[in-house]
């Protein structure tokens, strides 16, 4: 198992959620992969988009529903600052992760972060755990808790 599923399961346990890590076998990159890969409604998928703070640097993640695209004028009032896609070296060197397979918990340094609400109109919803096929399914409110996410209107 890599490095990063691990880490995803150790974050889990510690903010007391429990995750069976289910690495499927084909891409879950996308969040249309993904439904198709976990068998659910692509509002079910939670993407995780990093932005980088243009003045302070900061990383600030932004749990999205898969249907869902991302207000990023929203975004940059609730970080603070304006907002740029991070450079996907810079994400991978300060979560661990990569592009496709960045998990909403166990980044290797903490992170702001940001849920939108329609998250939670949902029993169960599926993230990302680490790699490009590893995925994760748990109830909304329990993973942005273990996630120290901040429920806000984050859709376009």
């Amino acid at each position: 198992m890599s490095k990063s599923i691990r880490r995803v399961e150790q974050a889990a346990k510690a903010a007391g959620l429990t995750i069976e890590v289910r690495r499927m076998g084909e891409s879950t990159r996308t969040a249309e992969e993904a439904a198709q890969q976990c068998g659910c409604d692509v509002a079910q998928i939670v993407k995780s988009l990093i932005f980088q703070g243009k003045e302070s640097g900061r990383l600030v993640l932004f749990l999205v529903a898969g249907n869902n695209r991302l207000d990023t004028t929203r975004a940059a009032a609730l970080a603070g600052e304006a907002l740029e896609r991070a450079d996907p070296r810079l994400i991978r060197e300060r979560t661990g992760f990569a592009i496709g397979g960045v998990a909403p918990i166990g980044h290797l340094e903490p992170i702001t972060a940001f849920a939108d609400e329609t998250l939670l109109g949902f029993k169960v919803v599926w993230a990302a755990a680490g790699a490009h096929d590893a995925v994760f399914s748990a109830e909304p409110r329990a993973l942005l808790d273990a996630a120290g996410a901040q429920v806000a209107a984050l859709a376009a």
